[in-house]
């Protein structure tokens, strides 16, 4: 008998039903402490963004599959779409990190990495950030990444096991931030010489630390860092931070694949952003960019590719470096930035948000625990850190991260800090 004879008799026999409609599901995403909406969630199903309404409500069709969501200001969440009934709350937990840094060589030593660890849980610190990609481009973990290893850039582990440290930071109850040294990139640009950026003169670049970049416009230079971050997401890390995610200073005098106008910087810069963030969609990770201070105030691209409006829709977090060290020329009406480093860091970031109009959630600062380098080569010690903490937290940010490039840290100035919940 033929399908067409078969499905006959069964119309004959009143056996087939009429289609009713697929299941359609839409749920909310809310505030787990308060219940409201949260409008500016991310909600990824089956590798897509899915459109939302300013209630915080979202349609999933009848897909089933993983649904990740993330807002900033909370901890990620994952759910189950086939099993969530129709207006279903999808409750978001508030988290606010308040984190110390870890370089590679950092996190290896037991004697670093432990006092670093100590600190944070009795400062009651909630959140770690450790140099997977460093300054200097190495790779401190077994990557698979293969280009890794042809350039040199495997030539020291202090991470023997990278989802083993995320689950060790986990079991602590800390929020876990891999950071990415992206353009910066000695092993790169000498391993791969046409990778490299060059002197107008053809001779390869180094900036001021004797340090070689690789060309943000080679599409090669940006897959590598996008699969180091692919396997820092698989380890388990909850957000992705870039750092060094522009062109190096002066890019008008250096050669590159394309040339380099501010119209093409920022189009690679905001360009590559996009990339590593549609390949990180499945991973339901945070994305963040490390920014320059002066980007908060400067309505050019400063140069190196950097402009708020283009870098704010590519990533979940700005993290301007709001080091008063580093604003050399002061800020309208303090030009003396490390004898005021409350109002350096509060104005840097109320500035960065009126012009941008989105939340002080969306800025995480990093924020200066060394010692001045650029005027009068003061200590920051406890009230100088305390200011900065207190700066962010009156302006709302979602926390901060202390940076010091020895990894050492003064718990006086933790104990001045203002306490989050």
């Amino acid at each position: 008998m033929t399908p067409r004879g078969a499905l006959g008799i069964l119309v004959a026999l009143g056996l087939v039903l009429a289609a009713g409609p697929a299941r359609a599901v839409a749920v909310r995403v809310v505030d787990a402490a308060t219940g409201r909406g949260i409008a500016d969630a991310t909600v990824v199903l089956g590798g897509s963004v899915l459109a939302m309404d300013g209630m915080g409500r979202v349609d999933l069709g009848d897909r089933p599959g993983r649904l990740f969501v993330r807002a900033p200001g909370y901890r990620a969440g994952a759910f189950a779409a086939g099993q969530l009934p129709p207006g279903e709350a999808l409750p978001l937990v508030p988290f606010t990190p308040r984190a110390l840094y870890l370089s590679s060589y950092g996190v290896g030593s037991a004697t670093l990495r432990g006092a670093v660890l100590a600190l944070i849980r009795d400062a009651g610190l909630n959140a770690v950030v450790v140099d997977i990609k460093g300054d200097r481009g190495l790779i401190p973990y077994p990557s698979a990444v293969a280009l890794a290893g042809t350039i040199g850039a495997r030539t020291m582990t202090t991470i023997p096991d990278l989802a083993a440290l995320v689950v060790m930071l986990h079991a602590r109850g800390l929020y876990a931030i891999a950071r990415i040294v992206v353009f910066r990139d000695l092993p790169l640009a000498a391993g791969r010489p046409d990778l490299a950026v060059r002197q107008a003169d053809g001779a390869p670049f180094r900036d001021r630390q004797g340090m070689a970049w690789a060309d943000p416009f080679q599409p090669a230079v940006r897959a590598y860092n996008i699969d180091i971050a692919v396997e820092a997401a698989r380890a388990g890390f909850d957000e992705i931070q870039f750092d060094y995610v522009r062109f190096p200073d002066g890019p008008e005098r250096l050669r590159f694949l394309a040339p380099a106008t501010q119209a093409s910087r920022l189009a690679a810069i905001s360009g590559f952003l996009a990339e590593a963030r549609g390949r990180l969609l499945p991973y339901n990770v945070y994305l963040a960019a490390d920014i320059f201070g002066y980007v908060c105030w400067n309505l050019d691209d400063t140069g190196i590719g950097q402009r708020l409006a283009e870098l704010a829709p590519q990533v979940d977090y700005l993290s301007p470096m709001l080091y008063p060290s580093g604003f050399l020329f002061g800020i309208p009406g303090y030009h003396d930035p490390v004898g005021h480093p409350y109002d350096i860091v509060y104005r840097s970031l109320d500035m960065a948000r009126r012009r941008l109009g989105i939340s002080p959630l969306r800025f995480r600062p990093w924020l200066q625990a060394f010692r001045d380098y650029a005027f009068d080569r003061r200590v920051f010690g406890p009230a100088e850190i305390a200011a900065q903490i207190r700066a962010a937290t009156d302006f709302g940010s979602n926390g901060w991260m202390l940076w010091n490039p020895r990894n050492v840290y003064d718990a006086a100035a933790l104990g001045q800090a203002p306490s989050l919940p």
